[in-house]
């Protein structure tokens, strides 16, 4: 028998790169609109993004037309925080004209970026009875959730406040029995330490019981807009298999983040998807012990990868790259996509860092045409996760079946007295929910030529409950429908994804579709039993010619 021809990866860097994103950081710095904001004022510039006009908050062509092919970002966007007025302060404008920015304030609390966090790690250091321990390398600072406290108010106002784990290296120490595991909070506009009487903040918990993954290994990240697109080409021999645009997690679209995205997926020559991501990911505990979190998806944490860049924030490995879930350690020598191959798949792996949680975005793309997008969950030493809670995660699938228009979606279901399958052609925007018993899953297809992919759900993917709301849902193209508009929070309501929000009765037999799916992962530390941490459904053609 003979051997297929070995797979061979293109990769060509895409968009604007880092000098670029440099350069722009300092037209915003030295900008008079922002100085005249800025100046004299105590402040931190948290992030600069590449993104299309549509992805700008507040920007009114949000509703912008779809393009058939990617384009590079057109615009910046740069998020500033002003400590001296308590107020974040965002500028946009085009990329190639940044001198057209415009300013406004924002109404929510940004993300910290890892140098926030150092500042607010440095106030503790300078703290009169907790400052020693960490100048004398007793306890470990870390970073806790929640990210954000949202309880920290004065004057009808919140006041902006990070979360500092502070973990003993050796509990009860002698000489040091106040040497406690506790998260604090950092005031950033006053620069003072919260302690609080349960040792943790509201929606937090800190205690003696640590679970056992690795500690926080607090390794150097990226910021939130880094340079990182790049465009793959999979082919074997005279054939081209597969051919893609990838944004590494930091770089990736949503109000924050959603791993790993790829843009204008085509199967031999033929187009899958116009876009796939996770751009909602959410989490609670049983009793509400800790959270629940709404968590983000574009800080990215370090994997072991051994190869050669080929793209910013790109890695070819010569071996399989490995996460967290491989290796047991919160350590590695890469930040971004590492790419490989593993039998007839192309893999595209990254870790993600949201708190102590430490989540695996990943993308298996066989030659066959079978797409296995993964999510992978892990954390690290933090009180919380020993107890149960439900990771939730939303799937967004942008089918563009051979062109955006002309696509519908079919519901099938095994009837087992029979064995037969019942298909049945969905007309209006829907919500659906998983049926393991009769095999239920979807497939979308070219109403022209017939040819499709099916929607598979996994068998170990769960099923919704009341805060992950929903298993599938089968809906309208709008371009101003990429996430549900809500950012990091702990507020019970404001954590639950609210996709029902887009259904709302719109016609989709034979229009562009657009179909969310959500796996639900059970993560309980005390059940003993042995379950695999990675969740995801399969997407299989049919008829393709």
């Amino acid at each position: 028998m003979a051997l297929r021809p070995e797979l061979i990866i293109e990769v060509v860097p895409f968009g604007p790169d880092q000098e670029t994103t440099n350069k722009l950081k300092s037209i915003c710095g030295n900008h008079p609109t922002i100085q005249s904001l800025l100046r004299g004022t105590r402040h931190l510039l948290l992030s600069l993004e590449l993104l299309d006009p549509g992805d700008i908050p507040g920007n009114p062509l949000k509703n912008n037309p779809k393009h058939s092919q990617p384009r590079p970002p057109s615009d910046f966007l740069a998020t500033y925080y002003d400590y001296t007025n308590n107020r974040a302060v965002i500028a946009s404008g085009p990329i190639h004209n940044p001198g057209l920015l415009k300013t406004s304030q924002l109404d929510t609390q940004p993300l910290p970026s890892t140098e926030e966090f150092e500042l607010a790690v440095n106030i503790v250091r300078e703290h009169p009875e907790l400052g020693r321990f960490i100048q004398e390398d007793l306890v470990r600072p870390y970073r806790a959730m929640p990210a954000i406290i949202d309880s920290e108010v004065r004057n009808g106002r919140i006041e902006r406040t990070l979360a500092v784990g502070l973990l003993p290296v050796q509990e009860g120490q002698e000489g040091n029995e106040e040497l406690l595991h506790q998260i604090v909070g950092i005031n950033m506009i006053r620069r003072e330490v919260i302690i609080y009487a349960t040792g943790a903040p509201p929606s937090s918990t800190a205690s003696v019981q640590i679970c056992e993954p690795p500690p926080d290994a607090n390794q150097p990240t990226v910021k939130r807009g880094t340079a990182g697109q790049a465009q793959i080409k999979v082919s074997q021999g005279d054939t081209e298999v597969w051919s893609f645009l990838a944004v590494r997690p930091a770089a990736s679209s949503g109000i924050v983040g959603s791993g790993i995205e790829l843009q204008n997926v085509m199967y031999r020559g033929k187009k899958v998807l116009s876009r796939a991501h996770v751009p909602i990911l959410n989490v609670r505990y049983v009793n509400d012990v800790c959270g629940p979190y709404r968590d983000w998806q574009w800080q990215e944490g370090r994997i072991e990868a051994v190869g050669t860049d080929i793209a910013p924030g790109f890695r070819k490995c010569s071996t399989p790259a490995r996460t967290i879930l491989d290796t047991g350690a919160d350590t590695g020598n890469f930040l971004g996509v590492g790419i490989y191959t593993e039998g007839e798949e192309l893999v595209l792996v990254s870790e993600l860092e949201a708190g102590w949680y430490r989540y695996i975005s990943e993308w298996r793309f066989h030659n066959d045409g079978t797409i296995r997008p993964r999510f992978g969950f892990s954390a690290v030493s933090n009180s919380c996760t020993c107890n149960p809670h439900i990771h939730h995660v939303y799937w967004r699938f942008d089918f563009d079946i051979l062109e955006a228009s002309n696509n519908f979606i079919q519901e099938i279901n095994d009837q087992i007295s029979t064995g037969t399958s019942i298909f049945n052609t969905i007309g209006y925007e829907i919500k659906r929910t998983r049926d393991n018993f009769h095999n239920r899953k979807w497939l979308i297809s070219n109403k022209l030529t017939g040819e499709g992919y099916y929607l598979v759900p996994g068998r170990g993917d769960g099923k919704a409950d009341s805060f992950g709301v929903g298993d599938v849902w089968l809906l309208r193209y709008h371009s101003n429908e990429l996430d549900d508009g809500q950012g990091f929070t702990s507020n019970l309501n404001k954590a639950r994804a609210n996709l029902d929000q887009f259904v709302n009765g719109e016609y989709i037999n034979g229009k562009d579709i657009v179909v969310w799916y959500s796996a639900h992962f059970v993560h309980d530390e005390t059940s003993g039993e042995e379950v695999s941490h990675i969740v995801g459904p399969e997407l299989k053609p049919r008829n393709w010619q």
